[in-house]
């Protein structure tokens, strides 16, 4: 488990292109058999990643969170982006098919990852955050998820956005979780862009090509940034940060959230028309 801990604006204004990235991109998160974590103080969530091929893999706690099992304080959102797969908690076993969602709430003491195939291994994105309520472990398929459309080819950001934990969908104490997936053709996303400075968030890059690159845009309005990431990259941005991408083609994403509140479109504008 890398930890992180936080950086103000005033920081990341000096930072070199090696410093940003260490500080806020996640490489290296989906390993063979292995489960990677990210520990951020923004909002102490944890970014992870588990891809179960020749074995299944089990959720283990760490020293850090002192705590007898990963859950015990903690809740947890899962979306897997690869080949069909299973996930244990507590022994129930849920099969998660691509682009399906699974919470697990405070309490759940273990948990199981296997892939279905080894030859199309499951890819399994984790994002936990602190919970002091136990809500019920549920799945969710994409059809579920209140597919919306949104964007235009003439600005080149035509995508659909599904949501999963939320308000109105799955109940958690403090994540907002979903993903967006773009139109051939189509580059931008999260455009216009924006801020909230009640939560953090992380974005998670998939399905996109290994020859491809997303330019991932960071910083104040008026002091951007940004970070070259390819495949299976995660992102952090801390709540005083824009986050917003282009990439060379078309791709997907998966955006969460923790902090104040549970409000999806709880955002403070940061107008194009006004970035620097």
């Amino acid at each position: 488990m890398q930890i992180r801990f936080q950086n103000s604006p005033k920081e990341v204004k000096g930072m070199t292109t090696e410093e940003l990235r260490e500080h806020y991109l996640c490489e290296s998160l989906m390993q063979d058999d292995a489960i990677s974590y990210v520990y951020s103080h923004h909002d102490r969530m944890i970014t992870g990643g588990a891809k179960p091929v020749q074995q299944s893999l089990l959720l283990r706690t760490h020293d850090e969170l002192k705590a007898d099992y990963f859950l015990e304080r903690r809740e947890l959102g899962i979306i897997n982006v690869g080949g069909p797969g299973f996930v244990e908690a507590d022994g129930i076993k849920y099969e998660l098919e691509k682009l399906s969602c699974l919470y697990l709430g405070k309490g759940t003491k273990e948990v199981q990852f296997t892939s279905a195939d080894k030859n199309d291994p499951a890819v399994f994105f984790l994002l936990s955050a602190p919970a002091h309520h136990s809500y019920p472990n549920r799945k969710m398929k994409k059809e579920e998820a209140s597919p919306v459309a949104l964007g235009a080819v003439e600005t080149s950001n035509q995508r659909t956005i599904y949501k999963y934990i939320h308000l109105d969908g799955i109940q958690s104490c403090q994540l907002v979780m979903g993903l967006t997936v773009l139109n051939a053709g189509s580059v931008w996303n999260s455009v216009p862009p924006h801020t909230h400075t009640r939560r953090t968030e992380v974005y998670f890059y998939f399905d996109l090509n290994e020859q491809q690159r997303l330019f991932h845009f960071m910083g104040e309005p008026q002091q951007t940034r940004h970070i070259v990431m390819k495949n299976h990259e995660a992102v952090i941005s801390p709540s005083w940060s824009i986050h917003c991408g282009c990439g060379t083609s078309n791709y997907a994403f998966i955006w969460g959230m923790a902090g104040e509140n549970l409000v999806f479109s709880d955002m403070d504008p940061a107008p194009i028309t006004e970035l620097k």
